[in-house]
C-alpha cells in the first residue's frame, strides 16, 4: 500500500446507498473548508435514478442519482473515492463491484458485520490491484481542510473546535471512529492539528492495517509527527513494531493501545468492537504497548498521559524547528437548517420547481446550455429548438427537417374532423382565443390524432419480439386492443393518405435506418387484406418513423427511447402542430363574425331506444 496522500481538495467521492444527514455533513464540511466543488460527485441508489436536492453553504444544488455503479463510475470519471454505506448483507457486493471499476482507488466500508470470509476476498482483490479499502465497520477518514467521509468527525461544531476546516501537522490512526474524534479535540488542543486522520475500523480483519496508513503518513511532507491508538485483541499493532525496527518510519509515533483494564476481569472479555478481544498474551494491550515502546514509539504510562506524550512530541519538534504552527484562520458560517434558522432568524429555503431544459438568469436565455443568440445566429428552425427543449440536445439536420415536416403536415386536416369542429363552435360561441384551442385539443385522444404513442409503443414491442404481422395483429385482437396507427375514416387502399406518403418518402432517403416504418408497411399489408380502410395512417407513420428516427441517431440510450415513448413526447407532437390549424379555425371564423352554432335537426336521428348490435370495422363503428 505505502504511497501517500489519499485525498485532496479536490477529491470527489460516489455515496453508495442514500442517507440523507451523512451527505448534507460532507457538503457542509467542504463549505467550512472553502472548497470549490462538492466532495459528493453522485449517489447510487440501486435500481433508481433521478437526484437528489442538497445544500452547498447557502446554495441547493441537484446531485445525480444513478441505479448502479457502472453508470455511476462511467457518469462521473473523477470521483475516486466509493463511500459504501450499505447493510452488512449487500456490502460485499456492492463494495467488490466499485473495486472492480477502473475510476475507483479508494473504497469505505462503512457497515458492521461482514462476513470475516468476504473481508478477506476484497482485501485480496484490493491489495493485487494497488486499491485502498476503508473498513469494515469504520466512520471513515478526513484530511482537513480538504475531504471528510460521511459522518467523520462529527458535528460542525466539533469539526470546527477541533480546527478541521484547515490542515495541521500530525497524522492520527485509530481502530475506532468514537476514540477518534476525541483524539481530534486532544490534537486541537496541544498540537496545530489534524492533518489526515483514519479509522479503520473495529472488525477483526480492516481492509487496511494501522502500518499501512503509518508507513503512507512517513510519505506526506506536511505530516511532521504521527499519533496511532490501537486496542487489545488481534495482531496489527505488531506490524507497525516492524516497521519502527526496520526504519521505515522516521517521524516521531505516539502510540497507546486501550484495553489494559482487560486484566482487572477474571474471565476473558469482549469489548465493543468484533476485533476487541484478546485471544493471548500477546494480543494484550501492555504486551502490545510493551513491544511499541521497545521498537521506538513513544508509549506513555497510561492514556491518561496520552496528551502530555503528544504535547510535548510536538513541542520538541516546534523547538527543533521542524514545525512550522499553523497560524488559526476563523472559518466561514455554514447556513443552519431551515427548523434552526427561522429560530435564529436564517433562513435557506428549498426550490419548490426543478428545470433542466433551460436557464434565464444569465445575460440571455439558454435552451438546454444553448444561448438564444447562438440559436438565431446559426440559423436554428423550430425542430432545433424542439430537440433542446424536448430532448435537452441538439438533434441531427435529418431529424429537426422531419419533426418540421411532422408538424407542417399534421397542423391541420379541414373544419370536419372534431378538434376543429369544438373549435369553431366554441369560437362561434364568442368565446376567448385560449378557450377555443383547448376545446379542440380536448378531443385529441385514442381515436383522433392521440394514436402516435400508442402506435410506437405496440409497434416497437411486436417488432422487438420478433412477431411475424399476422401475430402481432391477431395477439392485439385477442387482447380486444385495436391496433394504434392503422385505420382512416376516409383513406383506403385506393386512396392512400399523401401525408403518409410524403414522410415515408423522406425517411426512406434521409433515415440511416427504417426498421420499425417497413415493419408497419408489413402489418399494413396484412390489415389490408382484412378490410380496405385499414390503412397506416398519419399516426402510425409518424409513431414508426419516430422509433427509428430514435434508434438509428446514437443519441438515445434504449432506455431513454422507452422513457420518450411512455411520457408522451410524440402525441406532444401532434398536439403542438394541431394548435396551428386550431388557432387559425378561431380566428377564421371570428374574422367571419359567424354566429352561433346550432346543430341542425335534420343531421340528428331522434329515436326511442331500441336494441342494436355493434360491429367495429378498423376505424369505423357500424350499427346492426
Amino acid at each position: 500500500m505505502a504511497t501517500g496522500q489519499l485525498f485532496s481538495r479536490t477529491t470527489q467521492a460516489l455515496f453508495y446507498n442514500y442517507k440523507q444527514n451523512p451527505i448534507q455533513r460532507m457538503l457542509d464540511f467542504d463549505f467550512l473548508c472553502g472548497r470549490e466543488t462538492p466532495s459528493v460527485a453522485g449517489i447510487i441508489n440501486p435500481g433508481s435514478d433521478g437526484f437528489q436536492k442538497l445544500f452547498f453553504g447557502q446554495e441547493e444544488i441537484a446531485i445525480p442519482v444513478h441505479g448502479n455503479v457502472p453508470a455511476a463510475c462511467k457518469a462521473h470519471l473523477t470521483a475516486d473515492v466509493f463511500i459504501n454505506f450499505a447493510s452488512f448483507r449487500s456490502a460485499f457486493a456492492s463494495t467488490m463491484e466499485a473495486l472492480q471499476q477502473p475510476t475507483i482507488r479508494v473504497v469505505a466500508i462503512i457497515a458492521e458485520g461482514v462476513p470475516e470470509g468476504d473481508t478477506k476476498k476484497l482485501i485480496a482483490y484490493a491489495r493485487a490491484n494497488n486499491k485502498v479499502v476503508i473498513g469494515p465497520a469504520t466512520v471513515g477518514g478526513i484530511q482537513a481542510g480538504a475531504f471528510k467521509i460521511g459522518d467523520t468527525a462529527g458535528t460542525l461544531d466539533n469539526i470546527i473546535s477541533c480546527k478541521l476546516y484547515r490542515p495541521g501537522s500530525v497524522g492520527f490512526v485509530s481502530k475506532s471512529g468514537g476514540m477518534s474524534n476525541e483524539l481530534y479535540n486532544v490534537l486541537a488542543r496541544v498540537t496545530d492539528g489534524l492533518y489526515e486522520g483514519i479509522a479503520i475500523g473495529g472488525d477483526a480483519y480492516p481492509g487496511s492495517t494501522l502500518s499501512d496508513h503509518v508507513l503512507r503518513y512517513s510519505n506526506i511532507p506536511q505530516i511532521k509527527m504521527i499519533v496511532v491508538l490501537g486496542e487489545l485483541g488481534g495482531r496489527d499493532e505488531y506490524s507497525l513494531v516492524e516497521a519502527l525496527q526496520q526504519g521505515k518510519v522516521k517521524k516521531p509515533v505516539v502510540a497507546w493501545v486501550s484495553g489494559t483494564c482487560a486484566t482487572l476481569f477474571k474471565s476473558e472479555v469482549q469489548f465493543g468492537h468484533a476485533g476487541a478481544k484478546s485471544g493471548g498474551e500477546m494480543e494484550s494491550a501492555q504486551a502490545k504497548n510493551e513491544a511499541l515502546k521497545q521498537a521506538g514509539a513513544i508509549v506513555p504510562l497510561s492514556f491518561e498521559h496520552f496528551e502530555q506524550a503528544i504535547k510535548e512530541t510536538f513541542d520538541a519538534l516546534v523547538k527543533d524547528k521542524v514545525v512550522v504552527p499553523v497560524e488559526h484562520a476563523k472559518p466561514p458560517t455554514v447556513p443552519e437548517d431551515l427548523n434552526v434558522a427561522i429560530k435564529n432568524g436564517r433562513v435557506r429555503a428549498p426550490t419548490h420547481i426543478v428545470s433542466t431544459i433551460c436557464d434565464d438568469r444569465g445575460e440571455e436565455p439558454t435552451y438546454a446550455g444553448v444561448p438564444m443568440s447562438t440559436i438565431i445566429e446559426k440559423g436554428y428552425g423550430v425542430g432545433d429548438v424542439i430537440s433542446l427543449l424536448w430532448f435537452k440536445r441538439s438533434l441531427p439536420s435529418y431529424c429537426t427537417k422531419f419533426i418540421e415536416m411532422c408538424i407542417m403536415l399534421c397542423a391541420d386536416h379541414g373544419p370536419c374532423v372534431s378538434g376543429a369542429h369544438n373549435t369553431i363552435v366554441t369560437s362561434r360561441a364568442g368565446k376567448d382565443l385560449v378557450s377555443c384551442l383547448v376545446s379542440g385539443l380536448l378531443t385529441i385522444g385514442p381515436r383522433f390524432g392521440g394514436a402516435i404513442d400508442d402506435a410506437a409503443r405496440y409497434f416497437k414491442e411486436a417488432y422487438d419480439k420478433g412477431l411475424s404481422p399476422d401475430a402481432f395483429v391477431e395477439s392485439m385482437k385477442k387482447r380486444g386492443i385495436r391496433v394504434p396507427g392503422i385505420g382512416h375514416r376516409i383513406k383506403s387502399r385506393d386512396n392512400r393518405d399523401k401525408r403518409v406518403e410524403l414522410l415515408q418518402k423522406y425517411a426512406r432517403t434521409h433515415f440511416p435506418s427504417v426498421r420499425y416504418m417497413e415493419y408497419a408497411v408489413t402489418v399494413e399489408n396484412y390489415t389490408l387484406s382484412k378490410a380496405a380502410n385499414l390503412v397506416l395512417n398519419v399516426d402510425g407513420c409518424i409513431g414508426s418513423l419516430f422509433l427509428d428516427l430514435l434508434a438509428s441517431c446514437s443519441l438515445f440510450t434504449q432506455q431513454e427511447i422507452d422513457e420518450i415513448v411512455d411520457i408522451g413526447y410524440l402525441n406532444g407532437l401532434f398536439v403542438l402542430a394541431r394548435s396551428i390549424g386550431l388557432i387559425g379555425h378561431t380566428f377564421d371564423q371570428k374574422r367571419l363574425k359567424q354566429p352561433l352554432y346550432r346543430h341542425p335537426w335534420e343531421d340528428v336521428l331522434y329515436t326511442k331506444a331500441v336494441k342494436m348490435r355493434i360491429e367495429y370495422a378498423g376505424d369505423l363503428y357500424i350499427l346492426k
